[in-house]
């Protein structure tokens, strides 16, 4: 219902308005790149340092209803992301969670995984779930000005590669 809002709010101004899911994750404040069929989201909620979301800004809510086209970008935003997540935070392995159980449109949460700590400024943070799964509902304690300073540092970053 939500989303039909949106969709006839975008209408009347003529232009398309976020989906309900991207607007969840603090879009467009949270924004640190946007494609043609996707954005990369750093995640209000960290679950282990540098944690993303990706998300389709279609109106899909089954991977089966993203476009081939949407798909073929894929390719370019996860090397994108995998290599400035690299560059920055220099992860280990890196989980691609996509639930869509609470948030309907298509959308990965991104979590670099580590096996020491890392640093942001002179914090640091340590993975508490490595080497197991990630628990979605536990987040690290991040400051607002800390979240600020990843978000500013990931986008100074960002490992273009086209």
């Amino acid at each position: 219902m939500m989303q039909q809002h949106l969709n006839e709010l975008g209408e009347q101004i003529g232009e398309p308005m976020p989906n309900e899911t991207l607007i969840k994750f603090d879009y467009p404040d949270s924004l640190l790149r946007e494609y043609e069929n996707w954005v990369v989201l750093l995640r209000p909620d960290q679950i282990t340092l540098g944690t993303l979301v990706l998300a389709c800004k279609l109106d899909a809510t089954a991977m089966g209803a993203v476009p081939a086209s949407a798909f073929a970008e894929l390719a370019t935003v996860t090397a994108e992301l995998e290599n400035t997540l690299q560059s920055v935070f220099q992860y280990d392995k890196i989980n691609y969670l996509l639930l869509m159980m609470v948030d309907p449109q298509v959308h990965f949460h991104v979590v670099p995984r580590y096996a020491s700590e890392r640093l942001l400024g002179s914090t640091a943070f340590v993975d508490p779930f490595w080497p197991g799964p990630p628990v979605i509902p536990q987040t690290l304690e991040i400051s607002s000005e800390q979240q600020q300073q990843m978000l500013e540092l990931l986008k100074d970053n960002w490992a273009v590669t086209a």
